[in-house]
């Protein structure tokens, strides 16, 4: 319960919805935007709890966003997104939260197409910030190796807690963060 508590704490001083507006040309920026979203840093944990509640979810779960936000990020690059995308951001990111409040289980083809489809849209939020030119290399390589970080970050909470009431104690957590959000 100490850990829920520390972990919880850590993440109620980020801020919510950090997109448009900063450095996107160095790997520090891009490092540090997942971890100053608020949005964004309940999404991957949430993730990586819900991987950890299948003990072999983390792999497909990690690699398919990881690829599933690279796409959404060449999408929003070249303009394609959804109308009202924040809008659709945040709710991936409550439906992340609730995956695990829930312990929804899926077979595992299906839970690695809906971290795709959540993915994609947050690939094309923050491709919607980034020149085309591809001088954004930097960024992007810290954005996604600090995501790959905070869903990792989420199995290695979620396996600490052992089980499976424990796990979606802490994703009640995360569900009621997320609604700060709205």
């Amino acid at each position: 319960m100490k850990k829920f508590t520390l972990l919880i704490l850590l993440i109620l001083p980020a801020t919510a919805l950090a997109h448009p507006g900063h450095d996107i040309h160095s790997f520090s920026a891009g490092f540090t935007h997942p971890l100053g979203g608020f949005d964004h840093l309940l999404a991957m944990l949430a993730l990586g709890i819900w991987a950890a509640m299948r003990n072999r979810g983390l792999g497909r779960v990690l690699g398919s966003f990881l690829v599933g936000m690279g796409l959404g990020g060449v999408l929003g690059i070249q303009g394609i997104i959804p109308p009202m995308l924040e809008s659709w951001v945040l709710g991936s990111t409550l439906l992340a939260t609730l995956l695990v409040a829930w312990a929804v289980r899926l077979p595992i083809y299906a839970q690695t197409m809906v971290a795709v489809l959540f993915a994609l849209v947050h690939g094309m939020a923050h491709g919607t910030e980034l020149p085309a030119s591809g001088a954004a290399w930097l960024y992007v390589s810290g954005f996604l190796f600090a995501t790959a970080l905070l869903i990792v970050a989420g199995w290695l909470a979620g396996r600490s807690l052992g089980t499976q009431l424990r796990q979606r104690w802490l994703g009640v957590g995360l569900v009621a963060a997320t609604a700060s959000l709205f």
